[in-house]
Parts: structure tokens; C-alpha cells; sequence
């Protein structure tokens, strides 16, 4: 429910109440399984309102601590992590990856065909790092991709998830692949973030989940963060359930099993984190105050500013993705991770140039305004994320309720 400093953060509380009855309309008609939202304004806290179940087939109802799967917020994370190690001076954005993996020297682009007998060209230029930040690389993803490279990564097991087989092994057997497109055309959802993974690697001399917890989950206090869940915490995990043939929802992993229970093989810089509401509010809490929170500095200032711009030459339709999933990316650029609201009117939605963004798999999302210095988190577990047009009624919901 909203606090009772909403009025005092300029945000009107009854207005704000909408948000849970809109959770609400959507759980109680068996839509979602769960939602909680955080709406915050200045770095406190407006509105904090959960309904639903962890788990619908017991009845565990969702709690402020349940921990859920945010698969691709786990992205951003990976920018920061990244963006401080080029800091340090780790990398240049403009470095070719084969720099540091030599496996991507000479890639080839799909042109035509189906598996063996597709027919490619030689990439014009070579893969950089800024490509990967920015999804412009190549890659795509086998379960999103309906073209016959989709096809082919689903065939040749592409699949960045806990699995058996490391990082290291995966991100080579990428390499043996075309690419979608030539490196910098376009704008392309896909692996990136998991071979800029594996470079966190390189650089960091230490694997994904050390650099992360080391460098990120304990100088911010994120002690619910993780790419694997301990057996004292598998009870505020919540379940993962998916849209069900003629409506409804349905459990996706058995009840007694989940993958982040096995010992983790390979840790996903694309979508492999598990976290809470409060843990990824003090992530955005990093980004929203320029890269300090609590008096650690994880970022300078500048940085932060650089990786929340648009790196697109204009918006993600002119980079050829004029939607995704319920979104549409009129008047939407893209930095480092991170979605950049670059013109409302053109984009269809409420909205400020200057606001950044991203969701997950789970229908999770979250954004940050600077210019209403305003954060909006959104928790679920409902495969896929464009079930329902549930990040934009949100958007509309929150922006209403300003007031000042």
C-alpha cells in the first residue's frame, strides 16, 4: 500500500493505490501467480504492495522477502560490473572481443539455408565491446529466434542456463556459429551479455559469481542475490509458472526442483541471477545516485551517466526492432544494458526523455527516472513477459499518481 509520505515525496497516495488494485484485478483473475511493486521517489520508499502466492498449488501466499527469478535484469548488472572494470582500464569500449577471446577473430554472417548447408559471408568488421553492451554484435537468441539460426542455436545446444557445461565451453561453441547480422547494423536481442560474461571473466580474473558478490552483492549489501539459491532460502523462492493453453497459468518446474538448487555450471551475465524487491531497489538506488550508495562508490558519476545514454545512432525501430515482446521501440534507444526513453509522444507511452530500463523473461521489470528522480520495480513469475502489457499499464500507473 502506499506509505504515508507519498503526499510528502509529491506523489498522491489514493492515485497510487490504483497500482494494488491493479495487481490485484490481475491475480485474482488468475493472470499472475503473484506481483509486487516498489514505486520510490527520491530514494524513499512511496508504495511497497504485494498480493498472490509463491507457490498457487499450496497456497503460499508472496511475501516482501520472496525471491525471484529477474533474468534479464541480471543484465545491467552485468554493465556495471563490466563498466567498472573499464574504469580500471581493463578494456577499451572499441577493442575487438577476439582481443581477449581469440575464437571470434574471423566470424561469418548468416546470409541464407538451413544448418550445414547455410550460406554465410565473411563479417565486415570485427566484433567489439561496445557491440556486446549495446546488443549490436550478432547474436541472437535459439528460443526467440524463429529463423532457421534460431533453429540452428536450438540444434547446437546454445543455451546460456545452469547447466552442466561452463561458460568458457558454451561462449567457444558460440563462436563456431554465424552471426545474424553484420557487427553494428543492427539492433538484435540475443547472447551479448553472456560472452560479455565471460570477457567479466577475463578481465576480473575471477568466475561470474566471485566478481559479482565480490565486487557488487556485498559492498551494496544485496545478500539475496545470487545465480543459486541455499537449501535455507528454498522456501521464499517463488515458483515459476507460464500462460496456460486457453488462459490460466501453469506450473513451469516441479514443485519438489528447481535448477538453482544443482550446483550452478555455468553463470549467465544474461539472465542467470536470482534476487528480492529490496535487494535489486538497492541496485537501482547505485545507479540512481551516480554510482555511490551507503558511502561505497562502485562508479563514478560520469560512468553512470555514459552507460544510461543512447549508444544507438536514433531509436531501436531505426536499428530494424520497431517492437519487442508487449513494447514498442519507437522513440527508444539503448545504452549500456539498459533500455533510454529518448521521445515519450513517439513511443506511445507516459513517460521522460532520460529514463532508463530493462525486464526479464518473468515479466519482472524496473525503470529509474532521473528527471522525476523516481524508481518503479515490478516482481512476478509469468513466462512469457509479453503475456500481458504489463510494463506499460504500470508505467501509466505510476506516472499518474505525480502530483508535484
Amino acid at each position: 500500500m502506499a506509505s504515508a509520505k507519498a503526499n510528502d515525496l509529491g506523489l498522491c497516495g489514493t492515485r497510487l493505490a490504483r497500482v494494488g488494485d491493479w495487481m490485484r484485478g490481475y491475480v485474482e483473475s488468475g493472470r499472475l501467480p503473484c506481483a509486487l511493486t516498489l514505486v520510490a521517489r527520491r530514494g524513499e520508499i512511496a508504495l511497497l504492495d504485494h498480493c498472490g502466492y509463491s507457490d498457487v498449488e499450496t497456497g503460499r501466499e508472496i511475501s516482501r522477502d520472496a525471491i525471484f527469478r529477474i533474468y534479464s535484469m541480471t543484465k545491467p548488472v552485468a554493465a556495471v560490473a563490466a563498466m567498472m572494470l573499464y574504469e580500471e582500464g581493463r578494456f577499451q569500449l572499441d577493442d575487438p572481443i577476439a582481443r581477449f577471446l581469440p575464437e571470434f577473430e574471423a566470424m561469418s554472417v548468416y546470409v541464407s539455408g538451413h544448418g550445414t548447408m547455410m550460406h554465410t559471408e565473411p563479417a565486415e568488421r570485427p566484433i567489439t565491446v561496445r557491440d556486446l553492451l549495446t546488443h549490436t554484435a550478432g547474436f541472437t537468441y535459439g528460443f526467440l529466434d524463429e529463423t532457421p539460426l534460431g533453429e540452428y542455436y536450438r540444434r547446437q545446444g546454445i543455451e546460456f542456463n545452469p547447466g552442466k557445461q561452463p561458460l568458457a565451453e558454451t561462449v567457444a561453441a558460440l563462436a563456431e556459429l554465424p552471426l545474424a547480422h553484420q557487427p553494428g547494423a543492427r539492433w538484435n536481442y540475443g547472447v551479448s551479455f553472456d560472452v560479455l560474461g565471460r570477457l567479466i571473466e577475463i578481465w576480473s580474473g575471477q568466475a561470474l559469481d566471485r566478481c559479482f558478490d565480490e565486487r557488487i552483492f556485498q559492498p551494496l549489501g544485496m545478500t539475496d542475490t545470487a545465480f543459486s539459491i541455499s537449501d535455507e532460502k528454498r522456501d521464499r523462492l517463488a515458483s515459476l509458472y507460464r500462460q496456460a493453453d486457453g488462459g490460466g497459468i501453469e506450473r513451469v518446474e516441479p514443485a519438489a526442483k528447481t535448477s538453482y538448487e544443482d550446483p550452478v555450471m555455468l553463470f549467465s551475465g544474461g539472465g542467470g541471477l536470482l534476487s528480492t524487491v529490496d535487494d535489486f531497489f538497492r541496485f537501482t538506488e547505485l545507479l540512481r545516485r551516480g554510482g555511490e550508495l551507503d558511502g561505497v562508490r562502485l562508479l563514478g558519476r560520469k560512468t553512470v551517466e555514459f552507460m544510461t545514454a543512447n549508444h544507438l545512432g536514433g531509436d531501436m525501430a531505426d536499428m530494424g526492432q520497431p517492437t519487442f515482446g508487449e513494447s514498442r521501440f519507437e522513440g527508444v534507444g539503448f545504452g549500456f544494458g539498459v533500455s533510454v526513453m529518448l521521445d515519450p509522444a513517439r513511443a506511445n507511452i507516459m513517460g521522460t526523455p532520460g529514463e532508463y530500463a530493462w525486464g526479464g523473461a518473468a515479466s519482472t521489470a524496473f525503470w529509474i527516472d532521473p528527471v522525476e528522480d523516481m524508481t518503479v520495480i515490478f516482481m512476478t513469475q509469468l513466462l512469457p513477459s509479453s503475456a500481458y502489457p504489463l510494463r506499460r499499464e504500470l508505467r501509466v500507473l505510476a506516472y499518474q499518481a505525480l502530483i508535484d
